[in-house]
Parts: structure tokens; C-alpha cells; sequence
């Protein structure tokens, strides 16, 4: 669901230029943030997706197996934040600092973490952990679609080529 009365200001910034980022807002310089109608301000994704969600019911987090989805929610912000510092290292990086070997060791992080999710599945009703997933694996294809995360993964890519399908997810799809 939406929620009313909710305004959305985007802003772009660079990740090695603090200059661009709303420390104002985050001291870490990284968005999103969310600025309460009371002035404080929230951010990290997972802190305002569970904020959002609180606020429209508790749709995303549900009680029953709470844990579950913020284990869900967690090994896909993982995937996430190595798919990211896999891209921070090839291109903020000078060609002489460059180190092959860290960008392979966070790229087996992401095969670990994919092939859970193969052998396990994701099922059930949707929550934030699949959302994050939905997410995770669309940076994949973003930015990483050398890598064919999909290989040996029917189960996963079968469930993430419905969930893509979504309109939420569809009318959300990056633009190089």
C-alpha cells in the first residue's frame, strides 16, 4: 500500500565525493534518509523500509515468521553491499590499487549467498526479505550481468523473473 501525504525528494550524489551527500541529513554521507514530520530523520533502507512498513500495518514484517523474513532481508542487503564494493573497487580505485582478489572474495560471497537461496527457495507469502532480494538481484543484473548469477540457478531466477514482473519492481528497473 502507499502511504498518504508522503513526499519523496531524490537526490544523486557520488560515493567518493562526500561533497554530494546529504550529511546533513546521514553523518555517514550514504542515502536514503528519511526526514519525519517532526524533524528527525531516519536512514539505512532497512530502518525506513521497517518504519514505512509499521506505519501502512505491518504488511512486510509480519509477526509470524519475523525472523525468517529479516534473515531474508539480511543475506540480500549482503549480497547488496558486496555486489556494491565489487563496483567501489573497480572504478574509484586507481588501475595500480586495484585488487583482483578482493573483488573475487566478495563476488564468492554473493555465489554463497545465491546458492542457499537456490537450494532453499523463496517462497510464501511477499515480505521485505523478498523485496530486498527482488532488489539485490536486479543490481546483479545491473551492473553485474557479466557474471550470470543465474547459471545453475533455475529456482532462483524462475522466482526472480516473476517477482521483476511486479509493478512496483518494473516501474523501478535502473537506467545506465
Amino acid at each position: 500500500g502507499h502511504l498518504k501525504d508522503l513526499e519523496i525528494v531524490f537526490s544523486v550524489g557520488s560515493p567518493v565525493d562526500s561533497s554530494q551527500m546529504p550529511t546533513s541529513l546521514n553523518p555517514l554521507g550514504k542515502i536514503p534518509a528519511l526526514v519525519l514530520e517532526n524533524g528527525k530523520t531516519l536512514f539505512d533502507s532497512r530502518v525506513i523500509c521497517r518504519y514505512l512498513d509499521e506505519m501502512a500495518g505491518n504488511r512486510y514484517y509480519p509477526k509470524s515468521d519475523l525472523y525468517d523474513v529479516l534473515t531474508l532481508e539480511a543475506l540480500a542487503d549482503g549480497i547488496m553491499d558486496a555486489a556494491i564494493l565489487m563496483i567501489y573497487e573497480v572504478r574509484c580505485r586507481d588501475d595500480g590499487e586495484r585488487s583482483e582478489a578482493w573483488v573475487e572474495g566478495q563476488w564468492a560471497k554473493v555465489v554463497r549467498a545465491l546458492d542457499r537461496l537456490e537450494a532453499e527457495g523463496v517462497t510464501g507469502t511477499i515480505n521485505m526479505g523478498q523485496i530486498a532480494l527482488g532488489c539485490a538481484l536486479g543490481y546483479l543484473d545491473f551492473r553485474h550481468q557479466d557474471r550470470n548469477w543465474r547459471e545453475n540457478r533455475p529456482t532462483l531466477a524462475a522466482w526472480f523473473e516473476g517477482f521483476s514482473k511486479r509493478m512496483s519492481m518494473a516501474e523501478t528497473v535502473p537506467h545506465a
